[in-house]
C-alpha cells in the first residue's frame, strides 16, 4: 500500500505554501462524529464517478457509471477506512451539489456492503440545513423508499463492468458514530507513521 501522505502534504508541513488538501488540511467536521464535513465526489443525478487524488490534489474522473446515482457521494476529510480510501459517505440531498463543495453535514446511519469480496462501509448522512432532512435522525425515519433506491444502486452499479456488490445491512446512528471515530484514529495512526 502506498502512503496517503502525499508530497504536496509533506511540503505543507514543511510550511511551503501549496493548495488546499481536500483529505488532510480540512478537519472531519465541526464536531465530529456527530456533525462532519463531506467533500463530494460524485454528484446526484450524474453517471460521472470522480474521486479524489492526494498525489496531485486534484478530482480525476475515475470513470464513467451505466447508471445515475441517486445521491451525492463523498468522504470525510482526515478519515482513513479498511480499504485504505478515506471513509465514504452517501449524501441524502434533495438538489445536487458540485465536485469538490463541502458539506456540513449530519450521519444518520451507516451502510455495510460487500464490493468484491471486501468490507466497505458508508456512511448514511443529510446536510445539517436541509429543510427536508430536517426530522431525520437515524435510518428508521427515511421513508422505506430511499433506502430501497440506496440498495438498488448499489446491488446494480457495478453489474455491466463485471464487478459484484452486495448490500449487507443498514445499521443505526450509534454504529455509524463508531466507524467515524475509528477511521478518525486510524487516520491519526497513519499519520505518525510518515
Amino acid at each position: 500500500m502506498t502512503s496517503i501522505f502525499s508530497a504536496n502534504y509533506i511540503l505543507m508541513r514543511m510550511n511551503v505554501k501549496t493548495m488546499t488538501n481536500f483529505l488532510h488540511d480540512l478537519p472531519s467536521g465541526p464536531n465530529p462524529p456527530s456533525e462532519i464535513y463531506v467533500i463530494i465526489e460524485l454528484t446526484r443525478a450524474s453517471k460521472n464517478k470522480y474521486e479524489f487524488d492526494d498525489k496531485y490534489n486534484i478530482f480525476k474522473l475515475d470513470r464513467v457509471l451505466y447508471t445515475f446515482a441517486p445521491f451525492d457521494y463523498g468522504f470525510i476529510p482526515q478519515t482513513l477506512d479498511h480499504d485504505g480510501d478515506p471513509l465514504d459517505v452517501v449524501l441524502l440531498i434533495n438538489e445536487p451539489t458540485f465536485t469538490g463543495c463541502m458539506v456540513h453535514a449530519r450521519p444518520i446511519g451507516i451502510m455495510r456492503m460487500d464490493d468484491a469480496g471486501k468490507i466497505d462501509d458508508k456512511i448514511i448522512a443529510v446536510p445539517v440545513h436541509e429543510p427536508f432532512y430536517r426530522d431525520v435522525k437515524g435510518m428508521m425515519d427515511l421513508p422505506r423508499s430511499i433506502v430501497e433506491e440506496i440498495t438498488h444502486f448499489y446491488a446494480t452499479y457495478k453489474i455491466q463492468e463485471g464487478g459484484h456488490t452486495e448490500v449487507k445491512r443498514f445499521m443505526e446512528l450509534g454504529d455509524a458514530l463508531k466507524a467515524i471515530n475509528r477511521c478518525m484514529e486510524e487516520y491519526k495512526k497513519a499519520l505518525s507513521k510518515d
